[in-house]
């Protein structure tokens, strides 16, 4: 009888899949419409009293994005004030929405990821995984692990797309 034998596994391939990066946390948008007189103009007194009232602990250990989904013209002062009181709780605030959010996470994951674990190794990025993570996310670990690995492949092991392959 004839065993199957699985090549990939037995190989020294090495599958990164970022989803396992993915941080757990709840991903929330602040929306600075909210604060606007009939969604048009802030008017900074009744700004400065929400911003004393309001209970900025709602966003303990929560990833927040500060949005203005208005068609105003919101000061950026705005934008800080907001960001200076979520920040204490938060456990990351960026300007922008949920995509930018992500992008913001997965930077500080990028920049103290040790790539030393793949050094001259062959690596396939896995492409398709349950998390929302952006296309750009996948550009910005390729250029970090182009100076690591021997080659960068992308997709699954049945139908890698080569991507970098270092010069001998």
């Amino acid at each position: 009888m004839n065993k199957i034998t699985n090549r990939v596994e037995n190989s020294s391939l090495i599958q990164v899949n970022l989803d396992e990066y993915y941080p757990a946390g709840e991903r929330i948008l602040f929306d600075l419409k909210n604060c606007l007189k009939d969604e048009l103009a802030l008017i900074e007194k009744d700004f400065r009293a929400f911003v004393v009232q309001n209970d900025w602990t709602l966003y303990k250990d929560k990833y927040v994005g500060i949005i203005c989904s208005a068609d105003a013209i919101v000061p950026l002062w705005a934008f800080m004030l907001i960001a200076s009181k979520i920040e204490p709780y938060a456990k990351k605030v960026v300007m922008g929405d949920k995509t930018e959010i992500e992008k913001a996470i997965y930077k500080d994951i990028i920049d103290n990821l040790d790539f030393t674990q793949f050094n001259d190794a062959t690596i396939i990025v896995k492409g398709c995984g349950k998390y929302p993570i952006p296309e750009s996310v996948f550009v910005d670990f390729t250029i970090k692990l182009q100076g690591h690995a021997k080659s960068i492949m992308f997709g699954e092991a049945c139908s890698a797309v080569p991507l970098f392959k270092r010069k001998k």
